[in-house]
């Protein structure tokens, strides 16, 4: 815990949006997500939703980027339109990554049925299954997390109290870790012997 405290502190006190719950650090500014995942020697991909064609998806709803698998699920289905991702109906929207990944962030809000901004809790659960929760209001909201721990398997958005909300994502930001130098030179090498073995 108190490494993790450090390592939050040696960003920058003044810009400090997060706290440690479990191996899980929450933040609630990009710009010190940002900071700490580049920190951690992560690769960082966005999923802007822009290349998935307006209209409904069926529950299972999968795209690949940057080495990860998203999928995406809620009962009755899923909505993109102009680069937001949502559900078809009031119900929990939950994105699975495969593999699992170390950050996940993005902006995550939820609307009624008139498109009016509704509260909306997000939960990060581990594959260990440690969870945190996050609450956001609107749009402008940004909610963020990286686990010094076992990976982010998934990510739930769902109502914050009672009434019809349709959670909805803009920018999905997942951090990947980079294999050090040596490990990737490993890698090459156990993949040249065993050409030479096969040969």
């Amino acid at each position: 815990m108190q490494t993790r405290t450090l390592a939050c502190a040696a960003i920058g006190v003044a810009t400090l949006s997060c706290s440690a719950s479990a191996a899980i650090i929450s933040f609630s500014q990009q710009n010190v997500w940002d900071a700490y995942t580049a920190y951690q020697a992560t690769s960082v991909v966005t999923e802007d939703f822009n290349s998935i064609p307006d209209g409904f998806y069926s529950s299972g709803f999968s795209s690949s980027l940057g080495g990860v698998t998203w999928t995406a699920t809620a009962t009755g289905g899923l909505y993109a339109q102009s680069g937001l991702f949502s559900t078809n109906n009031p119900t929990s929207l939950s994105i699975t990554f495969a593999p699992g990944v170390q950050g996940v962030a993005g902006n995550f809000f939820g609307t009624d049925i008139n498109f009016n901004p509704a509260p909306i809790l997000v939960q990060v659960t581990l594959a260990d299954g440690t969870s945190t929760i996050l609450p956001a209001t609107s749009p402008a909201d940004f909610s963020g997390f990286y686990s010094t721990g076992a990976a982010i398997a998934s990510l739930t958005i769902t109502a914050a109290g009672s009434g019809y909300t349709y959670p909805t994502i803009d920018n999905l930001h997942f951090a990947v870790p980079v294999p050090a130098p040596g490990a990737a030179a490993l890698i090459g090498l156990a993949g040249l012997s065993r050409g030479r073995r096969a040969a």
